[in-house]
């Protein structure tokens, strides 16, 4: 398989990328669980050959570098699990079958979730557009092409997910996954201008502890940044269904504004990027101080 990482090719028609990488995840030192699941940026050539768009359009739907801007959780023994194929190719912030029956050649199975919002508007497991509302390919794709995107990435990358939470709740009584995400800087929200540095979304206070969101705000906010709360991302499938306060399980989904760290229109890290990875390393440090205990979490029960 040829791939073109970064939109840079590697020139090896042999090069194997893992789909995702996972560290920490049988002897986690912290309660917590890093979840990159949108900084994928290695292309199949053949993707990038059926799509319309340009080298900067195909990846601006990217999360670019911020796996690389939480890395530091690895250090401090924290689980860590990172998409390495792009968003654009297969969502894993999708319910798994969320599909758009117009872009395939083919029947798609009755079980497909074709009426959701997501699909609705071009944001389904499989993507229709880009950022700007922009059509991503050239020719419908074969259903059975789909089906195999989530059967070879969605599945294993989920599976990957919860038993890494399941092994940390195993070990502490509690698992708190940190779904990191980059936000574009001209964020709207009800009609208006969002300027704000960092947006937690706890899903309106049902997929986590307040404590935890509580906590990383005040983090954030005493390093000099502006935080608001789950407008217009109150989080993502991943937040809202691995989010389960009640079986101590808590979700927190993080927008980083793209404008602190990267040029939107070249996706190239600002000359201050290693800055602001080192103030997310310490926002990391701290969060992870964070004793389980604290969260109330109940006695695990069967289940």
């Amino acid at each position: 398989m040829r791939l073109v990482q970064g939109y840079a090719d590697t020139g090896n028609a042999h090069a194997f990328v893992p789909p995702f990488t996972i560290e920490n995840a049988m002897e986690p030192k912290v309660p917590f669980v890093f979840n990159s699941p949108h900084s994928g940026r290695n292309y199949r050539v053949d993707f990038v050959n059926s799509s319309r768009l340009d080298q900067r359009e195909i990846r601006s739907s990217e999360d670019a570098f911020v796996d690389h801007l939480y890395k530091d959780a690895v250090s401090l023994g924290a689980p860590f699990i990172a998409a390495n194929f792009p968003r654009v190719y297969l969502d894993v912030n999708r319910e798994p079958y969320e599909l758009d029956p117009k872009m395939f050649e083919g029947k798609l199975p009755s079980y497909v979730n074709t009426r959701s919002l997501r699909v609705a508007g071009g944001l389904g497991t499989i993507a229709r557009i880009v950022n700007d509302n922009k059509e991503i390919y050239r020719h419908r794709i074969p259903m059975e092409e789909g089906m195999e995107r989530i059967e070879t990435l969605y599945r294993p990358y989920h599976m990957a997910v919860r038993s890494t939470l399941a092994r940390v709740r195993q070990l502490y009584g509690a698992a708190i996954l940190i779904d990191c995400h980059s936000m574009p800087s001209t964020t709207h929200a009800n009609g208006n201008m969002v300027k704000t540095d960092f947006i937690l979304g706890d899903r309106f206070g049902s997929s986590c502890d307040p404590a935890i969101t509580e906590r990383a705000t005040e983090i954030l906010e005493t390093m000099g940044f502006s935080v608001s709360r789950n407008l217009p991302y109150a989080g993502g499938f991943i937040t809202e269904h691995y989010g389960r306060p009640d079986r101590n399980v808590h979700a927190l989904q993080i927008e980083i504004n793209r404008g602190l760290y990267m040029d939107e229109k070249t996706l190239t890290p600002k000359p201050h990027f290693s800055a602001v990875r080192r103030s997310l390393g310490l926002f990391v440090r701290e969060l992870t101080r964070l004793d389980a205990g604290e969260l109330g979490a109940h006695p695990l029960a069967a289940e």
